[in-house]
């Protein structure tokens, strides 16, 4: 293992009909499927949608960051 670490940051943009925190957690979920070593993350953007004078929708705009393999 080398003394340093690489990292990468891609964007990603999470949805739910719940809660900030669960758009969080979908976008982190998804990404975990095909990106390995996921290490962080970082809320850039939160937005929503409105209907009938409530909150119908989160969307969460996230950086996240992983490890580049064997740094």
């Amino acid at each position: 293992m080398s003394e340093h670490h690489t990292y990468k940051k891609i964007e990603l943009v999470g949805s739910s009909t719940t809660s900030i925190e669960d758009a969080i957690n979908n976008a982190i979920a998804e990404c975990s499927k095909s990106v390995k070593n996921i290490e962080w993350f970082e809320v850039t953007e939160t937005r929503g949608h409105i209907v009938d004078g409530k909150v119908a929708h989160f969307q969460v705009s996230l950086k996240i960051g992983f490890r580049i393999q064997n740094s």
